[in-house]
């Protein structure tokens, strides 16, 4: 593949990225347990304009490794339009959500975990790092947010 566009600015990066949490419905989750046993799966997943938020049944390998381990990278994307974002995780309740994080999930999934008749947690990714990248060519200036504060 030849690529013939210039790398997007970090501004235009940072655009694309939000319209792609803004729309997009599928994230992989990677988690690993205290063995290191990875687990990746994809969930629903919606964005409050500071953390994404995801809901899964506590007993699943990945409501363990997130409830256990407290971090979690989500990816966005293939190899060659790729969001990777490093997040601290904190867990909820069904009944503990913050309904603001419930309802933006609800109108976006059209599900919503706190009526289902299974036990639901949520799961609230606050970011620490971000990179996007459209290609090798945007290796450079991949990282939209470092330590937990927007570079851009």
């Amino acid at each position: 593949m030849k690529i013939t566009e210039p790398p997007r600015s970090p501004e235009r990066r940072k655009r694309d990225l939000l319209s792609r949490l803004a729309t997009e419905m599928d994230i992989w989750v990677a988690t690993a347990d205290a063995d290191g046993l990875p687990c990746l799966v994809p969930l629903w997943f919606a964005w409050d304009g500071e953390a994404l938020w995801l809901a899964t049944r506590p007993t699943t390998p990945t409501g363990r490794n997130l409830r256990d381990g407290g971090r979690t990278r989500l990816a966005l994307g293939d190899t060659l339009d790729v969001v990777l974002i490093d997040g601290d995780v904190q867990m909820y309740a069904a009944e503990e959500a913050p309904s603001a994080a419930a309802e933006v999930f609800l109108a976006k999934t059209g599900w919503d975990p706190r009526t289902d008749g299974k036990p639901y947690v949520w799961f609230r990714v606050r970011p620490r790092a971000i990179q996007a990248r459209n290609g090798e060519h945007e290796m450079p200036g991949r990282h939209l947010m470092r330590d937990g504060v927007w570079m851009v």
